[in-house]
């Protein structure tokens, strides 16, 4: 159960709100160092596994940043920061010979643009977190500085109700950020784990329940070391002891309640994008299939938002030109007539803003136009 004395900054956002967020920002930032002015770090809020680290990380490689990490909960001595003391021998008179501090090897010394990432912030020790609010203001601390086009982030977990072990940040500390809070969003993750070749059975199971997600044993993360642990395992049902066994080891109980659920009813086999995609025969192979899982007591809609969900991701990623067949089955799935309209007005806004070209002549079907015209 989440808590809900959580204290977050900023507004709550999903991963690509928050790339937007800090693409913005850092370019506010440049700004304002090639005027003299002062640069203004950003502090990224979010519960444990969420992915905010990757993120972070993951931007600056797609963007060219130099990047660097550290951990501050691991620093034991204000040294860990500062650096260490030394006898500077550079002046001629050894009267004059004074204390220089030598930086840690961390610090970054080559001109950006470049990102320091400080990571998990509020979980070091007072003494560092004091010692680090010099570097939030002037991106310098007394022994070393920052070079030029370096830009600072951090992360940190919610306060409050007792379920982290965080040091608070006054407000002479959070004053000195700007401050955005990252959530889950399924879909969003589902475009992740189809761009990074997440197991397809496990994004299937996260899209169909995702309430599983709980933030406390089960997490982004977790979910992702369990998927890759089964990804070796052809048919998870044969496999019933063993995967329990991983889903145990990563997970909490009511999300390996659920995924042994998901197993059972044979959810894991649902038809995937490459089947609706390649079928020679839409109708028996992709239409009575579908039709079959969710026309049931209760219409099954979840399994038909799974199906299309992975779908649309599977069209948005994909670089290759679609053959003429290919576009005709993706066609005659939007055409399905136990299709909800708001299902295929989102999939058809998704198609629309493909930077794919050969998607671009389903969106002109005259059939698809009337379909979404006339339920609209």
């Amino acid at each position: 159960m989440k808590n809900n004395s959580y204290i977050y900054y900023g507004t709550k956002c999903n991963t690509e709100e928050l790339i937007n967020f800090v693409k913005h920002t850092l370019t506010t930032n440049e700004i304002a160092e090639n005027s003299g002015r002062l640069k203004t770090p950003i502090c990224v809020w979010g519960e444990h596994g969420i992915g905010k680290t990757q993120t972070v990380e993951n931007f600056a490689k797609a963007n060219g940043y130099k990047f660097t990490y550290i951990a501050p909960a691991q620093f034991e001595e204000m040294g860990d920061l500062l650096g260490m003391p030394a006898i500077n021998t550079n002046n001629s008179s050894e009267k004059d010979n004074s204390t220089v501090f030598i930086p840690p090897d961390w610090v970054p010394r080559e001109e950006g643009p470049g990102i320091l990432l400080i990571d998990d912030v509020n979980r070091a020790d007072d003494r560092i977190l004091r010692g680090i609010m010099q570097l939030l203001q002037n991106y310098e601390l007394v022994s070393w500085k920052l070079p030029e086009k370096w830009h600072i982030i951090l992360t940190a977990n919610p306060d409050g109700g007792g379920d982290y072990s965080v040091t608070p940040m006054d407000f002479a500390m959070l004053t000195r950020m700007m401050h955005i809070t990252l959530t889950f969003d399924v879909k969003k993750w589902a475009l992740w784990a189809e761009q990074n070749g997440v197991d397809p059975r496990g994004i299937s199971f996260v899209l169909t329940y995702p309430e599983a997600v709980t933030g406390e044993r089960t997490t982004p993360r977790t979910l992702v070391q369990f998927f890759e642990n089964i990804s070796p395992l052809k048919d998870l049902k044969k496999e019933l002891g063993l995967v329990k066994m991983l889903a145990d080891a990563c997970l909490d109980s009511n999300t390996v309640t659920s995924f042994m659920a998901f197993l059972n009813n044979d959810l894991s086999k649902l038809i995937t994008p490459e089947e609706i995609i390649n079928t020679k025969s839409f109708e028996k192979e992709v239409y009575q299939k579908i039709k079959g899982l969710v026309d049931q007591k209760t219409k099954r809609v979840d399994i038909l938002s799974v199906i299309c969900t992975r779908l649309i991701n599977y069209l948005t990623i994909a670089e290759a030109k679609f053959k003429q067949g290919q576009i005709d089955n993706i066609k005659k799935f939007l055409k399905m007539d136990f299709l909800p309209n708001d299902m295929r007005l989102i999939a058809a806004q998704d198609l629309v803003s493909s930077s794919n070209p050969s998607l671009k002549s389903i969106m002109a079907d005259p059939e698809i136009g009337q379909l979404l015209l006339k339920k609209m």
